[in-house]
């Protein structure tokens, strides 16, 4: 159950910051925004491959930025995002 919260307001949060364009969708663009030290958050969906999990992980603990693996394949964390496509990594930029 706790999970399924945690997960809930993950979405919401992704949700809420669609449309005030708070989000980097995709691997190049969010590595690249964790080495400039402009995002936040990163949400991870749970088949993103070992190499991208690594990379993310890496960038984000010198940055000291949370990373949240999410249950979701990535094909819907895509539907979660409102796109036609599979999305493996979201970026949540700082305020």
């Amino acid at each position: 159950m706790a999970k399924k919260k945690a997960y809930d307001s993950i979405a919401r949060e992704l949700q809420d910051k669609l449309p005030q364009k708070k989000l980097i969708l995709g691997t190049e663009r969010t590595l690249k925004g964790l080495k400039n030290s402009t995002i936040q958050k990163v949400v991870v969906s749970s088949n993103a491959s070992a190499q991208v999990k690594e990379d993310i992980a890496y960038y984000a603990g010198i940055g000291k930025v949370e990373i949240a693996e999410i249950p979701q394949t990535n094909e819907e964390l895509g539907i979660i995002c409102k796109k036609p496509f599979s999305i493996a990594i979201v970026g949540i930029l700082k305020e």
